[in-house]
């Protein structure tokens, strides 16, 4: 009997031991860096944030960013939470902790960070040899760019996110690197909130050599301020691809797609 006993507890420990971690991620980049690593079949629950993935259509929702619901998140059973702190306030957080439910947080500041952030999560979720691919081959496509790309003097940038106010992006924020990664540099790259609220004079004391924006709509309004050097030179540079503000591994692809640009507008000199 003692044996018998025995036999059953290792099977149950072997079972448990067998079953599948039950991911939520809290932030759609990291939805998308779990699709990356084909290890989508682990998610049981996503927060929504703009379109969700096709193969993820079925998945329960937690909420939606800045809105999470933390009953149904609990109901979900997950493991493991993937977070990106942004994505829902301080007080949720604060709850979350509470729960004891493990929590893998990311944050990148660089886009190497973001490529190790990657591989780790990769190790979390029992992908490791496929996060160790995927990172090394992305490692070797930003070397690539930073070679094609680089330049004696930086390309002087202003990022701009929003007009009305004027948003811009600060240096901490990972497509500040981005940025770096092309041979360029924000222009207010000293200023460590990751969207400060800049005026237009600051724009026009440090007078950017390109300015780039979503749309043809936001950039409409430098055309006033003729002494702007990104004006004068006709350098109003529109970049719809919003993949630079998804800090997942298709990013690097984004930020070569933003190199390009760069590089057709002003082209670095010899």
């Amino acid at each position: 009997m003692r044996l018998l006993l025995g036999l059953l507890a290792l099977l149950a420990s072997t079972t448990m031991a067998a079953a599948p971690l039950r991911v939520v991620s809290l932030a759609p980049s990291m939805t998308e860096i779990m699709l990356e690593l084909h290890a989508d079949d682990l998610l049981v629950g996503v927060l929504d944030g703009g379109e969700r993935p096709g193969a993820l259509a079925a998945l329960p929702s937690v909420g939606r960013q800045g809105q999470l619901n933390i009953e149904r998140l609990v109901g979900l059973q997950p493991d493991l939470l993937l977070l990106w702190p942004g994505s829902i306030g301080p007080a949720q957080r604060d709850q979350l902790k509470r729960l004891g439910i493990e929590t893998f947080s990311a944050e990148p500041r660089t886009v190497d960070q973001l490529i190790g952030q990657i591989e780790a999560i990769g190790q979390q979720v029992g992908r490791g040899e496929e996060g160790r691919r995927y990172a090394q081959a992305l490692r070797q496509r930003l070397q690539q760019l930073r070679q094609q790309y680089q330049r004696r003097e930086p390309l002087q940038v202003f990022y701009q996110v929003w007009d009305q106010p004027l948003y811009t992006l600060g240096g901490r924020q990972v497509v500040s690197d981005a940025l770096a990664v092309c041979g360029a540099r924000n222009v207010f790259a000293d200023l460590s909130l990751p969207a400060p609220q800049v005026s237009v004079e600051a724009v026009l004391a440090r007078n950017p050599q390109v300015i780039v924006a979503g749309d043809q709509a936001q950039l409409a309004g430098w055309k006033r301020w003729p002494q702007l050097r990104a004006v004068a030179d006709q350098r109003l540079l529109v970049v719809p691809d919003k993949g630079l503000e998804r800090p997942s591994g298709q990013m690097i692809e984004a930020t070569a797609r933003l190199c390009a640009l760069l590089a057709a507008k002003a082209p670095a000199s010899r």
